[in-house]
Order: C-alpha cells, then sequence, then structure tokens
C-alpha cells in the first residue's frame, strides 16, 4: 500500500467511524460540529466505586508486569555501569528554555492587571520552554538532541501535531471528557489560532522527552528481552483487531460512557492493524523478538509530559476540566487519578505519527 493510500484509508476510517457511529444513534451531527466547542450534550454516568475498582484492577495487569520485571532486572544486574555518552556543559540557550518557561509560568499563574490581555496566550510560551530546555539536557549528556540535529524533523513534528492534537479534539466531541473554560469570549478564527499554537508544541515534547530518557540506559533495562508476541497469522490478527477497534471507535458516538478509553486506544490498534496488513512495520514489531523498550520509554515520556501539561493547566486562566464518567475522583491537578492512564496509549500514538515524519530510510531503522 503507498503511503498517500495508507494515509487517505486511515483519516477516512479514524474520521469517519465516530460520525457514523453518531448518524447510527440518531444524534444530531450539530452536537459535533460547534466551534468552539462550549455546549456539553453528553450526560455522565456518576463516580461509581466498582467501576473504578475494575478499571484500576485493569491499568495494573497492564503495567506492573513492566514495572516489576525492569525492577527485578535493576536488582539482579548490580549497579549500574555509568551512561555512555559524551557530557558537555549545558548549553546557554538550554539555560534560555528554562527562563522562558518560569516567566511564563509565574505570569500564567498570577493574575497582574498589565498582563490580563495575555494571560491565557501562555500555554505555549511554557512548552516551547520545556522543549528546548529538555533538548539541552540530552544535548548536555550526549551531545546531540533532535533540535540541534533535525531541526527540519523538529518542525515537521510541530506542523503534525497542531493537525495530531485537533484529531483528539474531534474524537473529544463524542464523549467530551474534557472541556475548556476562559474561551468563551473566543470568535471561531481566534480560537482556532489560539488552540493551534500550543497543540503544535504536544509532539515535539513528548519526543524530545523520550530522547532525553533514551540517555539514561537504565530507562527501560531489562525490556529487551522480556514478552515475545508472535503469530504466524499476522496479517488475519491485525484484520480482526482492525474490525474490532472500527466498531469501537464508531461506538465512542453511541455509547461515550461505556466506551470512552478507546478514545486513546483505538486509533492507535487501527492505524498498527492497518500498518500490519500492508506489510509496513509498527512500534510493536520489536515485540516479536521481546523487545518492549521503545514502547515502554514513549509510555513514560507521555506520562511525564501529561505529568507537567496538568500541572500547567491548574492554576492557568484558559484552561480545560475533565468530566470522565466513573472514575471522575481524586484529582491530581485537574485530572482524575485514573485518567493519567490514558498517556499510556497516548504516548505510543506519539511514537506513530513522529515515524511516519521520518524519512524512508531512517524509519525502517
Amino acid at each position: 500500500m503507498k503511503k498517500i493510500t495508507f494515509l487517505l484509508v486511515t483519516g477516512a476510517l479514524l474520521i469517519g467511524l465516530p460520525l457514523a457511529g453518531a448518524l447510527y444513534s440518531g444524534n444530531e451531527i450539530s452536537d459535533y460540529t460547534e466551534f468552539p466547542p462550549l455546549t456539553m450534550h453528553v450526560e455522565h454516568a456518576p463516580f461509581s466505586w466498582t467501576m473504578f475498582g475494575i478499571t484500576s484492577l485493569l491499568i495494573l495487569v497492564v503495567i506492573l508486569p513492566f514495572d516489576l520485571h525492569a525492577i527485578r532486572y535493576r536488582i539482579s544486574s548490580g549497579p549500574s555501569r555509568k551512561a555512555d555518552h559524551t557530557s558537555t556543559k549545558f548549553p546557554i540557550w538550554g539555560w534560555f528554555g528554562i527562563a522562558l518557561t518560569l516567566t511564563t509560568w509565574f505570569l500564567a499563574w498570577t493574575r497582574l492587571d498589565w498582563f490580563t490581555p495575555f494571560q491565557k496566550y501562555t500555554f505555549s510560551p511554557i512548552w516551547i520552554g520545556y522543549i528546548i530546555a529538555v533538548n539541552a539536557l540530552t544535548y548536555k549528556r550526549r551531545g546531540t538532541c533532535l533540535l540541534t540535529n533535525t531541526p527540519i524533523y523538529m518542525l515537521k513534528l510541530s506542523l503534525a501535531s497542531a493537525i495530531f492534537w485537533w484529531f483528539f479534539e474531534y474524537l473529544n466531541r463524542f464523549v467530551q471528557n474534557w472541556v475548556y473554560i476562559g474561551i468563551s469570549d473566543l470568535s471561531p478564527t481566534q480560537y482556532f489560532i489560539f488552540a493551534s499554537l500550543p497543540f503544535a508544541t504536544v509532539l515535539p515534547a513528548v519526543m524530545s522527552t523520550a530522547e532525553l530518557l533514551e540517555s539514561f540506559p537504565q530507562s527501560a533495562a531489562g525490556l529487551q528481552n522480556f514478552i515475545r508476541i508472535n503469530t504466524k497469522q499476522r496479517r488475519a490478527a491485525a484484520t480482526a483487531i482492525l474490525l474490532l477497534a472500527s466498531l469501537g471507535l464508531a461506538g465512542i458516538a453511541t455509547h461515550p460512557d461505556l466506551l470512552y478509553p478507546l478514545l486513546w486506544i483505538a486509533p492507535l490498534l487501527i492505524i498498527t492493524s492497518l500498518q500490519t496488513i500492508s506489510g509496513q512495520p509498527t512500534i510493536f514489531s520489536p515485540v516479536r523478538n521481546g523487545n518492549w523498550q521503545r514502547i515502554y520509554i514513549m509510555a513514560c515520556a507521555a506520562l511525564i509530559c501529561g505529568g507537567f501539561w496538568e500541572l500547567w493547566n491548574f492554576g492557568s486562566v484558559a484552561k480545560w476540566i475533565y468530566t470522565v464518567p466513573y472514575v471522575n475522583r481524586f484529582k491530581i491537578f485537574e485530572m482524575p487519578l485514573l485518567g493519567f492512564a490514558g498517556y499510556i496509549p497516548f504516548g505510543l500514538e506519539c511514537a506513530v505519527i513522529a515515524d511516519l515524519l521520518k524519512p524512508a530510510k531512517e524509519s525502517d531503522k
């Protein structure tokens, strides 16, 4: 399957399936097209201890085996060896990134009268500073980083990132797990520009954080030789997964309270299933040999960025708040505790999109 055909088929499924579900259920399409999205049209189920317990158990079943295996490996292998990297001085431009983030963070969380007209626009410079600082840390450890070695790739990541997150905003219309406040005075054009700027920092932030984690040998130590998942019927299995994920993505419009987690999981399964069917490598390809390192690092990178996203959102004027069915308690900042699990598949989706943007020779490595 040619790349352009692959992208068209993938895009048609990811965009069309939720709409098909909405049409099937007889919902008003206008509910999903309001811009900016201000009206709540999904009534969420109240908190449930039963669902909280089941969801917690499922999350632990997924993540604990990886963490316990990595911990056992570190204990059995003894003290870690010194990282193999080229140590250099922390670059001056890294200090600029730190200063930019700290200054903008201060301005975002205070309510200075003179800064009021600009206060809702602070999220982008906070994250630009973060990206610069993280790349500077990687540069100090390795002597290279994404920002200095592949600036064109970083630009591609930034441009794709805005489209990437607008897609998740689109999916959120069907489940309304988060809503924005402090944007009611923005016109559609103003909102598009206002939102696209911070959205453009998502992929660069996650991929830069992943590169920094990779500079620490112990980040995913032991996970290069873990559970092997290899089947001779890969395409048949991928076809079955594709069908189930497609039904699930359509179902978020018909059963938003039950199927909302598929907002994060289904796109990943659909893309990687199509890649498998068309004979392309996927982020899961190394798992055939038991290598889970990149998957683990990408999940951790997204969780780290997620922590900062929720932190910096907490005291902002224009911000998002969550309305997650069944588990909307025990908040860390504005995010319910179990909601952080969504960052795990999200990190893998970031890697999938980032890989599609790499030159063909590099992406095959």
